[in-house]
């Protein structure tokens, strides 16, 4: 699993007018709970917060999580984003704790051009890109391969068709369609145009007049 480091402080105020003061001096606020710990309110700095987010699969990381000197091993489980800026204004974190399953989000990775691509020319739709799945933080994967190179034209897989390692359990409704080989688009047929066809008709005794 991917694993990351990052530094935090403990901040004695609460509250929405403490979190505008850290927000405004540079910092982010944020909360770490879990397994028989009390919620404990910190301080990021939003800096390093920020550049760690953008080069890790958030759901799925691990953080080692440094809060004044003592270590804590965390997943992120929420983050609050400013609605127009995309700033980020809080963070949750949840503490690790070996032999307690904890449910993540997990990136799948498809492997292989299915059969159906390569000869019949379908289109491969990916309806998922992540499993929900329970597992022990110390087996976290950083991804799901689930290999589609024999899917054909009109076949579909689903959560149920999916093999995990040993220690995982998808949480993801075993119906779910994960992909789906589509037909080809074919080319509108155009028909040729034809001519109005002339009416002909019989001359009434009154026209030869």
């Amino acid at each position: 699993m991917a694993n990351a480091t990052l530094n935090a402080t403990v901040r004695a105020e609460t509250g929405k007018g403490a979190a505008r003061k850290i927000r405004q001096a540079g910092d982010i606020p944020a909360v770490i709970y879990g397994h028989n710990r009390e919620p404990q309110s910190l301080v990021l700095n939003a800096r390093e917060t920020e550049k760690l987010v953008k080069s890790i699969p958030v759901s799925s990381t691990a953080i080692e999580l440094v809060i004044d000197g003592k270590s804590a091993r965390t997943l992120i489980r929420e983050i609050q984003r400013h609605p127009f800026k995309r700033t980020i204004l809080h963070i949750d974190f949840q503490e690790l704790v070996a032999g307690e399953t904890v449910m993540v989000k997990c990136p799948i990775v498809y492997i292989g051009t299915p059969e159906g691509v390569r000869v019949d020319g379908g289109i491969l739709d990916q309806i998922m890109h992540e499993l929900q799945i329970q597992v022990d933080p110390s087996n976290i994967p950083n991804h799901i391969d689930v290999d589609i190179s024999s899917l054909k034209v009109g076949k579909s897989l689903h959560v149920s068709d999916l093999t995990v390692p040993a220690g995982i359990k998808i949480v993801d409704e075993a119906t779910s369609t994960v992909c789906i080989v589509q037909q080809p688009k074919q080319a509108a047929e155009t028909p040729a145009s034809t001519a109005e066809p002339e009416l002909i008709r019989k001359a009434k005794p009154d026209d030869a007049k």
